[in-house]
């Protein structure tokens, strides 16, 4: 086997979009991954931008860290834009999102957030109850105002995962079935699994399991996996343009152009007992986030669930880490800090210019991996 130019640990959206920019500027690639497909290929398809209540409610201490990216997750909705065009289409729409509040509270609270993302360059507006439901008339009449970030949107992961697949393998992009346990270090760095694989350059890319990489290699990354549980409806009237959120409950809900509806937004899953096997469905989770969905949206209340998964975010500290481990190395990592589908093709481009020396058009030094340095 020749030896890749570079060698990328992790076959999800970012260690993907980062070979297909390495593979299009002339170097050979390979991907190692475990091939469990619970983190990208479980992926729902939302383009999040402003700040999700959720990760605030949970991290209140990491609030900074994911406001100061901000401008990051507007780049990578341009960046899926154009990944979008050159992979001919992947349901892209860009119709905005709504964060929805049933309380002068939550609307009180979806106020301030807007007002420090509209500080970050964000096209965000507070909708009051008859405007919002001349906009979103299938929303349940509850509904007392919401946040609109026209940043937003949503995309079909099937149909994007399978494109990227296409794109690699037409690119010569080899693909490897393998668990990689650690990284030898140096000017030929070396990755170590059942066989081992020289390269000259290595790119951890691989979301929960980054950490236990870069740990060795003198980085305190914690990268802990979140297992979250998802639905799928039947078909349905297409009625739901936007990506849709809530101030203060754990949902995500957005319809496909076949007229499924996708229900998630953080419904705990059960981790799995070992690294072999994506994470199982809780009961509780299945019936709380589809009754959350039919309360918001009552239209689809009569649509029968075709089938629930779960899959592993990887929430970090809120900030992206992209880089080399140490000044001048040969190890470099790509990991987002958050909605990891959303920026996982602009923190692969950064990670891929990185390795190769090339022009960024995103500065990456917000992003250093020097806060983890030991």
């Amino acid at each position: 086997m020749l030896e890749p130019d570079l060698l990328i640990i992790g076959g999800g959206i970012t260690g993907q979009c980062a070979a297909l920019v390495a593979a299009d500027a002339g170097a050979m690639v390979t991907i190692v991954d475990m091939q469990r497909n619970a983190g990208s290929h479980a992926n729902a398809g939302s383009l999040h931008v402003q700040m999700q209540s959720r990760f605030l409610r949970l991290n209140p201490h990491l609030a900074d860290n994911l406001e100061s990216s901000l401008p990051l997750y507007m780049s990578a909705v341009a960046e899926w834009q154009a990944l979008d065009a050159a992979l001919g289409g992947v349901e892209l729409t860009q119709q905005g999102g709504l964060m929805l509040a049933d309380t002068p509270a939550q609307l009180d609270f979806l106020h301030q957030k807007a007002a420090r993302e509209q500080k970050k360059g964000l096209d965000v507006e507070i909708l009051y109850r008859d405007t919002l439901h001349r906009l979103a008339p299938w929303l349940s009449p509850h509904v007392v105002g919401a946040e609109l970030c026209r940043n937003e949107g949503k995309l079909n992961p099937l149909i994007a995962n399978r494109k990227m697949r296409e794109a690699l393998t037409a690119r010569g992009v080899r693909f490897v079935q393998d668990q990689i346990t650690h990284i030898t270090d140096g000017p030929r760095p070396i990755a170590h699994g059942a066989q081992n694989y020289p390269a000259g350059a290595v790119l951890i890319a691989s979301s929960w399991g980054g950490g236990q990489l870069a740990q060795p290699l003198g980085l305190r990354i914690q990268t802990p996996p979140e297992p979250l549980h998802m639905n799928i409806t039947e078909a349905g009237a297409y009625e739901i343009q936007h990506l849709v959120q809530h101030a203060e409950r754990p949902i995500t809900l957005k319809q496909f152009r076949s007229g499924q509806v996708v229900i998630g937004g953080g419904w705990q899953a059960n981790l799995a007992r070992d690294d072999s096997a994506a994470p199982a469905i809780k009961p509780d989770s299945l019936l709380g986030n589809v009754a959350l969905a039919a309360r918001i949206a009552p239209g689809i209340g009569g649509l029968r669930v075709l089938r629930t998964w779960a899959g592993y975010n990887t929430p970090v500290d809120g900030k992206t880490t992209v880089g080399a481990v140490r000044d001048g190395g040969r190890v470099f990592v790509g990991l987002p800090g958050d909605a990891g589908y959303t920026l996982g093709p602009v923190v692969g481009r950064m990670a891929a210019n990185a390795v190769l020396s090339l022009p960024q058009a995103v500065d990456p030094e917000p992003y250093s991996p020097a806060r983890w340095r030991a």
